[in-house]
């Protein structure tokens, strides 16, 4: 193994040198103007996804380009308010492109997406994904990066308090998500229920999301689907730009802030970034102040590197801090909310070695990661009880081909080694070692107007288990497992007409069983469980059939999406008896179906309609009436948010907007209910409105303003997602009433 990561990290710094006898490499200038009165247009980006190269236009709508490579990639043009062009570009044979942007209208918005095959366009992917942009991110109140893509349709949470979200995709969530950060899986011990995502949420430029079993790029885990957190494009040449971001909200009296500088001088590019949160207690019209919900956040991450007409070569660094208190739910003789002292202590550390050096018709991309996640947790008096210490190495080494090649193929080899510790007075897992690899193939062609994607991968985990003796008693076995799995995918998009297109994919995925569901014996902090685990469970295959169609045209869009998933050894946590916090992980076969729908009407020029809806029903099978249903499953939601453009274009205003929502939760009766694991959940709806502005200033400055109001009529609600729904009593309610305030300077 020594011998591998030796020879990878080689690989990594090694690539640009040999690499920096290349060519100055191609040139590529253009002018960017509006449809309308052709007028240029200002601040529009344009970026290479495949490259990680972008700039945006200047004073005169121009763009210009140096040290580009002679190959054919997918080029991105956006502006704020206009529908986003996606096309395939041959850099070899071009020299001068011009664009002509037209306004935003109910057509839905053209996006790249990524994956093993690199960037196509999302009406060119068979499997189901979604993009949130920067815009959209700055837009969304929120405390965390879960909380700022959790209304998305198919998307979820759950919820510890109000700092503390973990990702939920068409019903399944905790370690059936992975989650990407700086182009490799984020693992900070995101088995535990109240671990949140050690993530920088203002270090993100933007969210994908994979909806459906994607361990064909991502092995183990990945059998709900992917987060990917793409970070800010590198700047264009030449450049540099400071950008700063307050935000205060009222109910937890939370403030936040951000600092970033950025540049690009000749090729050699950086990033930096400070962030900084503090959040007090928040509270709702049923159980006031809710104590233990308070947490602070600081975070700090740099990028250097270099980007050639050779490819680009990057080293990013961050340490990410976060103190959330601890729920704890007791209850004094008159009902209220008693004080918690207990705390949880989190840093992570992180350094990322990501290469791509370009090699005949594609490019080499390798991947080298190093993480260490220290989670402490302590009880009165400033007491340490849980200590983890987890070590993990991320390495993916593979060959792309580029968009030119008649075959987009993607090869090579993926996988992490980590190594977890011990080190508090108290103990809920045992100590582990775990290795694994997968070697992995996936192609795309396009036919016309169809486009055909499919791949294989086949994985090997190993995880060996440390005996550990407390107090004179063998407190966890030694003991070890081997899990083998073949996965893959298959799917076509279609494009029937410029307005309408249909989908279909089929995909395998796996996922072994982490060391809480197999090793775990002690009292879980924060859970209100004494959690045990279970050496004997198998690793879970999933098998989902997807099917989608959209329509648009400038007055509507519309887009359908249903799934069938079927698990085979599902492993869920359930309580051994009535009136007992003792809970043990069990495992059955489970089938979910459910899907996404959306209408955006165009209703005139400047107002927008538009209305997501989500369900997931997610059963198990050969169970008694109480176990039947998985537990955590959403309820069906209807989003419905109207919105008017006050200003789109404006000398000193821009995208200046106005809009109203309300959010819909049905009454959730599919709960697991055996030994009172899962009681219903009554329906609720939220009232929300926002308004924001663009406010240009001179010397290039930009000023961006956004208030929003969230949960306006003060609805005491339990989400059917949220924990602390089964704190002591009668439980603890979602935060209430909620204004937030957010200002984004740019220079």
């Amino acid at each position: 193994m020594k011998k591998i990561f030796f020879l990878l990290m080689m690989a990594c710094i090694c690539a640009p040198a040999l690499a920096n006898n290349a060519t100055d490499g191609h040139e590529l200038s253009g002018c960017i103007t509006d449809a309308i009165d052709g007028s240029v247009v200002v601040g529009a980006t344009i970026y290479f996804p495949d490259l990680k190269k972008g700039t945006v236009t200047d004073a005169d709508g121009r763009y210009r380009f140096d040290w580009l490579p002679a190959v054919t990639t997918t080029v991105q043009v956006s502006y704020v308010g206009h529908q986003t062009i996606v096309q395939t570009i041959d850099l070899a044979a071009q020299r001068t492109l011009d664009f002509v942007l037209t306004e935003e209208n109910a057509v839905l918005d053209a996006v790249v997406v990524t994956g093993l095959t690199g960037a196509l366009p999302a009406d060119r992917t068979p499997s189901p994904v979604s993009v949130v942009g920067q815009r959209e991110l700055r837009l969304t109140p929120s405390t965390n990066i879960i909380d700022a893509v959790a209304h998305q349709p198919g998307m979820a949470q759950i919820t510890t308090g109000g700092g503390i979200s973990k990702p939920v995709i068409r019903g399944l969530g905790f370690n059936r998500i992975v989650v990407v950060s700086g182009g490799i899986r984020q693992e900070g011990q995101q088995w535990g229920d109240e671990h949140g995502i050690e993530v920088d949420g203002h270090d993100v430029h933007s969210v994908e999301i994979l909806k459906g079993p994607a361990s064909l790029m991502f092995g183990s885990d990945a059998i709900a689907g992917v987060l990917v957190l793409h970070e800010q494009p590198v700047m264009p040449q030449n450049t540099m730009k400071v950008n700063l971001l307050a935000e205060y909200q009222t109910n937890s009296r939370m403030a936040d802030y951000t600092l970033n500088f950025a540049g690009n001088r000749g090729g050699q590019a950086w990033n930096c970034r400070w962030s900084q949160k503090t959040s007090g207690e928040y509270r709702n019209s049923a159980d006031g102040r809710v104590p233990g919900s308070q947490f602070s956040e600081q975070a700090l991450s740099t990028m250097i590197g270099v980007n050639r007409n050779w490819g680009y070569s990057h080293i990013k660094m961050s340490f990410y801090h976060l103190k959330p208190g601890l729920v704890e739910g007791e209850r004094d003789e008159n009902g209220d909310l008693c004080p918690s002292e207990a705390y949880q202590q989190i840093n992570h550390y992180k350094i990322v070695s990501d290469n791509s050096l370009i090699i005949g018709d594609g490019s080499l991309k390798t991947i080298i990661g190093y993480q260490q996640n220290r989670r402490r947790e302590y009880e009165e008096d400033d007491e340490l009880g849980l200590d983890f210490r987890l070590h993990t190495v991320n390495y993916d080494v593979h060959y792309l081909s580029f968009a030119d090649s008649l075959w987009r193929i993607a090869a090579g080899v993926s996988g992490m080694w980590q190594y977890s510790e011990n080190l508090g007075n108290e103990y809920l897992i045992p100590s582990y070692r775990l290795f694994d690899a997968g070697l992995f193939v996936s192609a795309t062609r396009t036919l016309g107007a169809m486009t055909v994607s499919g791949g294989l991968r086949v994985d090997n985990r190993h995880l060996h288990s440390y005996s550990l003796i407390d107090e004179g008693e063998e407190r966890f076995a030694d003991f070890s497992r081997n899990f083998r799995a073949l996965t893959g995918s298959l799917g076509a998009i279609y494009n029937i007409s410029k307005l309408l297109n249909i989908r279909v994919n089929l995909s395998r995925g796996f996922r072994a069983p982490n060391l809480s569901e197999l090793g775990s014996n002690g009292e879980h902090e924060g859970t209100f469980r004494y959690e045990l685990g279970n050496t004997s469970l198998a690793a879970e295959h999933s098998t989902q059939a997807d099917f989608g169609a959209a329509f648009t045209s400038e007055q509507l869009s519309v887009q359908l999406s249903v799934f069938a998933n079927r698990i085979d050894n599902y492993i869920y946590l359930e309580r051994l008896q009535a009136d007992s916090n003792i809970y043990q992980y069990q495992a059955g076969d489970a089938w979910l179906t459910g899907g996404e729908a959306l209408v955006d009407i165009h209703l005139i020029e400047q107002l927008h309609f538009e209305n997501t809806f989500s369900y997931v029903r997610a059963r198990q099978l050969h169970q008694p009436d109480e176990s039947r249903w998985l537990p955590f499953t959403p309820a069906p939601r209807l989003t419905s948010v109207l919105r008017y453009d006050i200003v789109r274009d404006g000398r000193r205003f821009n995208n200046t907007f106005a809009q109203v929502g309300v959010e819909h939760f049905w009454r959730q009766d599919n709960a697991h209910t055996a030994y009172g694991t899962e009681t219903p959940t009554p329906s609720y709806a939220l009232l929300n409105c926002s308004l924001g502005t663009d406010i240009r200033l001179r010397g290039g400055c930009q000023l961006t303003v956004v208030l929003t109001g969230s949960n306006l009529a003060d609805k005491a609600y339990q989400s059917h997602l949220s924990r602390l729904k089964y704190a002591d009593g009668p439980g603890i309610c979602n935060m209430g009433r909620n204004f937030s305030f957010k200002i984004v300077w740019e220079y």
